[in-house]
């Protein structure tokens, strides 16, 4: 069972549970936060059930980590989501996040995004972690930037462009 708890200053990423699938099911209704997603948001709440059952939860049974749900210390509130998820179509883990609009700009996925390297580092022990983003959506290009990953390709993906970032471990 995946019960990891990471904090920083300002978040606490947790396992995400059943009880997410509302709020987690709301942020994806925002045409803006799911722009530049190739799942282009949950079109119902059944949808987002499944997907928080079968995908996350099924990713921490299957490969011991996965995505974590973002809850804000301040107001205890579900927020987005932020972390680690092997995809085998690629064999390799990519580092994700996705932030509830009225949140953006406050520097809270970069600071997500770093915990999650960390524990891909870390405990985990991974020697590389990739991002994948549509080259227009600067503000994530600018988080993996920060995060340490540089650019290493692009490719065609359901259609579209994209692109692909890497930072690997230091200190090996």
């Amino acid at each position: 069972m995946f019960n990891t708890i990471l904090e920083t200053e300002r978040l606490i990423l947790r396992p995400f549970t059943m009880d997410d699938v509302a709020a987690s099911y709301a942020m994806n209704l925002d045409a803006e936060v799911t722009r530049y997603t190739h799942d282009g948001g949950m079109k119902t709440m059944a949808e987002m059930e499944r997907t928080i059952r079968e995908n996350v939860l099924g990713d921490y049974e299957r490969n011991g980590f996965g995505r974590f749900a973002m809850v804000s210390k301040a107001s205890s509130e579900f927020i987005g989501f932020a972390g680690l998820k092997y995809l085998p179509e690629h064999d390799l883990v990519d580092v994700g996040y996705r932030l509830c609009r009225d949140l953006w700009g406050q520097g809270l996925a970069t600071e997500a995004g770093r915990a999650a390297l960390e524990f891909g580092f870390g405990p985990l022990r991974l020697e590389r972690i990739h991002g994948f983003v549509l080259p227009e959506n600067k503000a994530s290009v600018r988080v993996l930037e920060k995060l340490g990953l540089h650019f290493e390709t692009e490719f065609m993906e359901e259609g579209l462009l994209a692109h692909r970032y890497v930072v690997e471990r230091q200190g090996k």
